[in-house]
């Protein structure tokens, strides 16, 4: 299986996460795109690049795992979840919690209908196992 793993990049909190994820999917001996370590991230110049290289892996992966933090979603990533639902590629999408993320307006109705909630790494790795087979 190959998984493209998305969600905010600025922040050194946020790329931890996802390195986190990163690091679970390895453990499962699944392959993985993480876009700050394999492409990095944008800060000037060209960006056509950086979108086409992520653009392209999302072309390649079987299914994303996207991280939605808790004031809402990255335009990034919602971009990527968009486009891997019009590719018909699976989102699993990771939240603190579960119970609120419909308040607030905390995701927009496109995001959260085009994806599969989790909001545990424990969970989300028994999902993986289970899409393994």
């Amino acid at each position: 299986m190959k998984v493209y793993i998305a969600g905010p990049l600025f922040e050194k909190e946020h790329r931890k996460t996802l390195e986190q994820i990163d690091k679970l999917c390895k453990s499962l001996k699944i392959e993985t795109y993480l876009p700050h370590r394999d492409t990095g991230i944008f800060k000037s110049g060209n960006s056509v690049p950086i979108f086409k290289k992520n653009r392209d892996m999302v072309d390649w992966c079987d299914l994303m795992i996207a991280v939605l933090d808790w004031k809402g979603i990255s335009s990034g990533t919602a971009w990527e979840i968009g486009y891997a639902h019009a590719k018909n590629i699976p989102v699993i999408a990771l939240v603190e919690d579960l119970k609120s993320i419909k308040k607030d307006y905390r995701i927009c109705v496109m995001c959260l209908n085009s994806v599969k909630l989790i909001d545990n790494l424990s969970d989300l790795k028994k999902e993986l196992v289970k899409r393994l087979g």
